[in-house]
């Protein structure tokens, strides 16, 4: 009887676990998804990620500080004034950024890696280099959580 009592138990235990996956959020989507029904959350990822640095790099040739820094996730905001117009500073006064694209974007270890490639120049000096940005979803937004210099080599570019 031991045996029935525990095998009915594991049967409706297992029964129950969808719903109890459901209402934590595991087994149904988000209210985002439900607003873009057919997109996966890696995709979305992806998009956010690439429109929050779109937006910083936007800020950084425009010089407009505020901009940039509503971008940050709100640990990243806390330095940002000081460092940002200092003299290695995204928003320095002595150099210009003239270009800035977006080289590649992928999952990393803490968030979505996007991969920049930024021209500055300073006087007659011009230099081209790489920053990585980290992107991560803060609440139910996404922001910039941190910069570093490098970057990811684009991948292949796969055609169905």
């Amino acid at each position: 009887m031991a045996v029935t009592h525990s095998r009915s138990a594991l049967v409706a235990a297992l029964a129950l676990l969808p719903f109890t996956l459901f209402g934590c959020g595991l087994g149904g989507g988000d209210e985002k998804a439900a607003e873009q029904p057919g997109r996966a959350p890696a995709e979305e990822a992806a998009t956010k990620a690439r429109e929050r640095v779109q937006a910083y790099l936007d800020a950084m040739i425009a010089k407009d500080t505020a901009a940039g820094r509503s971008q940050l996730c709100a640990p990243a905001q806390e330095g940002f004034d000081s460092a940002a117009t200092g003299p290695n500073g995204d928003f320095a006064d002595h150099f210009t950024v003239t270009e800035a694209a977006i080289t590649d974007v992928r999952p990393g270890a803490a968030g979505q890696e996007v991969s920049t490639s930024i021209t500055v120049t300073a006087g007659a000096r011009e230099a081209t280099r790489p920053l990585l940005f980290t992107v991560t979803r803060s609440g139910a937004d996404w922001c910039v959580a941190g910069e570093a210099p490098g970057g990811q080599t684009p991948g292949p570019t796969v055609t169905p």
